[in-house]
């Protein structure tokens, strides 16, 4: 591989996706003293005096290894999972989160089930934790920025949660929303997204065995900065369908509008099922970098349909136009 020249195409991974960009050129024209605030919404000096990202003294999460879900593929390692990660509440660059998100409160917690069903509930982690035995699963993890990792995560399928409270013949789809911390979550002050942060799949589609609930990531438990204490794993989806930290889970009839179709409806579709062969906007989706291998010098690797899972997940998408329904 050749060294990248001054003038040449920057990887799909050091773009600033478009609704950061204009929606940060709007807030500078608005005002020149809540400019100061936002155009780089965490000091240096805020990152530095942040606690340290560190997940060494993170407690441990027994799980039994699922083999239907392991994969020879490489690891990616923990520092590297828990450094290099989306999290537009706690910051737009990669590295902020780590350091932002340290201060969240993850206890008390509870997840509040509700909508279509015949059993509305609201479980804490206690309860949520013991809802089914811990499987650890190695999924693959693809962005839509161009990088991918391969984690072995904890959790069970979201499917244990969701029979607890019994769907409707009416529930057609499920939203999941993400907490809101003002006090620690400097992001809810920009205009990039219409907060709290929302996802959003079909029902089959949440039902489906793959679907991880999930709880914790290399033996132990979350993160913060990787969305603790719970939030959901979608390996066939692009990540920003797996929202982080989990406080509402809402079954509805009609489909739910995600943050991300909210605020960039042509780049970001509902389904956002990885395919290499629907390009986003600005860059193609044909090829990846895997984080965690050789930086900037990553060898590309070629973009697997549904991120490799397509004999499992193939079947729920028959008969649609996957370009259309991006």
């Amino acid at each position: 591989m050749s060294l990248r020249q001054p003038f040449s195409t920057p990887p799909s991974s050091e773009i600033t996706p478009e609704p950061v960009y204009f929606k940060r050129r709007h807030i500078l024209q608005a005002s020149a003293a809540f400019t100061a605030g936002l155009a780089l919404p965490f000091s240096a000096s805020f990152a530095q005096a942040a606690p340290s990202p560190a997940s060494a003294g993170l407690a441990s999460l027994p799980s039994t290894l699922n083999k239907a879900y392991s994969l020879p593929d490489a690891i990616t390692p923990e520092k590297d999972a828990t450094t290099y990660n989306n999290f537009y509440e706690f910051g737009f660059e990669k590295t902020e989160p780590a350091y932002n998100a340290q201060k969240m409160k993850t206890r008390p917690w509870t997840v509040s089930v509700e909508g279509e069903v015949e059993k509305p509930q609201q479980f804490d982690m206690d309860g949520l934790l013991k809802l089914a035995p811990m499987q650890e699963r190695i999924y693959r993890l693809r962005c839509v920025e161009g990088w991918s990792m391969v984690i072995p995560w904890v959790g069970y399928s979201l499917s244990d949660l969701l029979k607890q409270v019994q769907p409707t013949s009416k529930a057609k789809y499920v939203e999941f929303i993400t907490d809101m911390q003002p006090d620690v979550m400097r992001g809810l002050g920009s205009r990039v997204l219409d907060w709290p942060y929302r996802e959003g799949l079909r029902i089959d589609e949440a039902m489906n065995p793959l679907t991880l609930l999930t709880f914790g990531m290399y033996g132990k438990v979350l993160p913060n900065q990787n969305g603790a204490p719970v939030r959901i794993i979608v390996p066939w989806k692009y990540g920003f369908k797996s929202g982080k930290s989990i406080v509402k889970i809402r079954l509805t009839e009609k489909q739910p509008i995600s943050s991300w179709m909210a605020s960039a409806p042509f780049e970001y579709g509902f389904y956002a099922n990885v395919n290499p062969k629907v390009s986003h906007p600005r860059w193609s989706q044909a090829t990846e970098r895997r984080i965690g291998e050789d930086g900037f010098f990553t060898r590309k690797r070629e973009t697997l349909m549904f991120n490799g899972y397509e004999n499992e997940v193939a079947s729920l998408y028959a008969n649609m136009d996957l370009k259309k329904n991006f």
